[in-house]
């Protein structure tokens, strides 16, 4: 994550998007800076794993700042993978 990026409670609702434009869900919540994903229900597996959410039965996942790339008005755009 580049220092300068800061995920707040304005970003709940925001599209979550890999580097190719792919969605992978919806930020649902915000909690003490971590974003909380509801992922895509058509999102591989593999990609998944990627993010660390692994094959556990949560509606949200968090999304590692490690991960964000950037922060605009309308999504979370993820780097690599």
């Amino acid at each position: 994550m580049t220092p300068d990026i800061e995920v707040t409670d304005a970003d709940e609702g925001k599209t979550v998007v890999g580097p190719n434009g792919d969605e992978f869900g919806r930020v649902a919540e915000v909690r003490h800076g971590t974003a909380y994903v509801d992922p895509d229900p058509s999102m591989a597996d593999a990609i998944m794993s990627k993010l660390g959410w692994g094959d556990s039965d949560e509606d949200t996942y968090p999304l590692q700042e490690e991960r964000i790339e950037s922060v605009t008005d309308d999504e979370i755009r993820l780097g690599d993978l």
